[in-house]
């Protein structure tokens, strides 16, 4: 995929914007390409290249095949007025699986579009620790600019996205190089094995997604790193939760995502 991917910015870039774009080519080891007047699709096609990471007004956009892919953290904003404001017993289902509090550590082992490790950072706050893996540089390139530099509409949700660390890692290596009990809860949202549903949000993401089941071993070697509990998120009528060994899964009544729990 990084033979098939240039970097360049807007039409009309400010020097902040172009010196942006060459860090990133440089530090994914790819081609910047100076904009001009061309547009994507002619760049696309002259380079003979499918993905164009983009820097335009300060923010970076991956053009793929199926659309775009560009950070915003709109679901964990809702997540984060619940947790917050909630009334009615309202919170959230994820951080009552994993248990979280205060100054705990937390491993997201699947950052994608980084809600969940921004509801995560929030919930264990400034005496806490969360660290997110993305397998996929792309994705890992886009989301940690924008959780680094996305400019959020309160206090609490930015403070939350800024002390989220990202790696660029495959869980299981990432595991496996860790000393046992190195975390409080490890968590796990893979891409389901059957989407709920076709969104055309979604589609980008699926696009440079790693797509592979979770196995055996990766849930052993969490069980090894985590001091509390594994949580994984999966279609609420998912076959993964037994076939991973996850014997308690909870979740709304009427909600179609349920999370598996081993507590440790």
């Amino acid at each position: 995929m990084m033979e098939n991917l240039i970097v360049t910015t807007g039409t009309k870039s400010a020097p902040e914007n172009i010196e942006i774009a060459e860090r990133l080519a440089r530090r994914l080891d790819v081609s910047y390409i100076a904009r001009g007047r061309d547009s994507l699709a002619s760049m696309k096609q002259k380079y003979k290249t499918a993905y164009v990471l983009v820097v335009r007004h300060g923010d970076l956009f991956l053009e793929t095949p199926s659309g775009e892919f560009f950070f915003h953290p709109n679901m964990a904003h809702l997540r984060l007025k619940n947790l917050r404001f909630g009334s009615a017993g309202k919170g959230d289902h994820m951080a009552e699986a994993m248990g979280l509090a205060p100054g705990m550590s937390v491993l997201d082992c699947t950052l994608g579009f980084g809600a969940d490790a921004i509801v995560s950072s929030f919930s264990v706050g400034a005496k806490g620790h969360v660290e997110a893996l993305e397998s996929n540089p792309l994705i890992e390139a886009v989301v940690s600019y924008g959780l680094a530099n996305f400019k959020a509409e309160n206090w609490p949700i930015q403070e939350a996205m800024r002390t989220v660390q990202t790696h660029c890692a495959d869980a299981l290596t990432f595991l496996k190089a860790q000393e046992k009990d190195s975390f409080d809860v490890i968590y796990f949202d893979p891409m389901f094995r059957h989407p709920l549903e076709k969104s055309i949000s979604l589609s980008p993401l699926r696009e440079v997604a790693d797509i592979r089941a979770l196995t055996r071993e990766t849930i052993e070697e969490a069980k090894r790193v985590a001091k509390h509990r594994v949580v994984m998120k999966e279609n609420a009528r998912s076959a993964e939760f037994i076939r991973l060994g996850f014997k308690k899964v909870v979740g709304g009544t009427y909600s179609k995502v349920h999370y598996g729990v081993i507590e440790l």
